[in-house]
């Protein structure tokens, strides 16, 4: 499974094989407006991409990754030192380092030692996970590869922090546009806002369908005998697949009981 250079929710590392397998052969740019982690950007490794996410801090990470990754590594080397020497205090020295520049080094850093590497922000854009108290974070040896990995990954990307419709503008027939938006039945805040306009984004794959661009969406699915999927208008697609996702962590923590997750995936091609 791909090494993650950053932990995001809703990560598509597992599914990555299989939504490989249904991506068309040729392509000219791909499109990735809900950048994400990168799974499926690094699994695919296309020579020419265009990626984007509202969330301006993971969108400076990714440009950090790309393009300073020797300083990159080395800041969290010694941020990682820091935290071992000084403990708690430095963590949430340095969250507060973040929080008022928006360094994408420190950002690196707390996302490789908070708990359960969550990345998560409150309604004024701050960080605000506290320290994984129990683990001393990555270290700094093994971060290094996996971003330097990476780095090499992504060196046909351009990253923007903007939104879905902002990112695909300039897409045009032969290309491709992959959608990982925030789900329809997700309870939570898509950075910055509550969550994305389900209409709206309708109309946005409608448009796709008028330029003739490919897309492939995934979006809300199954959880083992619970059916979440959306009901999108048929004429925005042609094929709606299932995709396993593994188990839900969740209900194995909350009830004991571990349930098959699959997330389902529209392709209008």
């Amino acid at each position: 499974m791909i090494k993650p250079v950053i932990k995001w929710t809703g990560s598509k590392r597992s599914q990555a094989p299989e939504i490989l397998k249904n991506i068309p052969d040729k392509y000219n740019v791909y499109y990735e407006p809900f950048v994400g982690g990168g799974s499926i950007l690094y699994a695919l490794f296309p020579e020419k991409a265009i990626c984007g996410d509202i969330c301006d801090p993971l969108i400076a990470l990714w440009n950090a990754i790309k393009d300073n990754p020797v300083k990159l590594a080395k800041a969290y080397r010694q941020r990682w030192t820091r935290l071992q020497e000084e403990g708690y205090t430095a963590y949430y020295a340095i969250r507060d380092d973040f929080n008022r520049t928006g360094s994408p080094e420190d950002l690196m850093f707390l996302s490789r030692t908070c708990v359960n590497g969550l990345i998560r922000f409150n309604a004024n854009g701050e960080f605000n996970n506290s320290l994984h108290h129990t683990r001393p974070g990555i270290h700094p040896d093994s971060l290094e590869k996996i971003i330097m990995d990476w780095s090499n990954h992504i060196k046909g990307a351009m990253f923007y922090a903007e939104d879905y419709q902002k990112t695909t503008a300039l897409a045009k027939e032969g290309d491709f546009v992959y959608l990982d938006p925030p789900y329809f039945h997700t309870i939570g805040r898509y950075y910055g806002t509550s969550s994305i306009d389900f209409e709206e984004f309708l109309d946005f794959l409608d448009g796709l369908n008028q330029r003739g661009i490919k897309f492939m969406l995934s979006f809300d699915g199954k959880r083992g005998d619970t059916d979440y999927t959306v009901e999108l208008p048929e004429e925005l697609y042609k094929r709606h697949i299932f995709v396993a996702s593994g188990n839900s962590s969740f209900k194995k923590v909350m009830d004991k009981e571990s349930q098959q997750v699959y997330e389902s995936l529209y392709m209008n091609y």
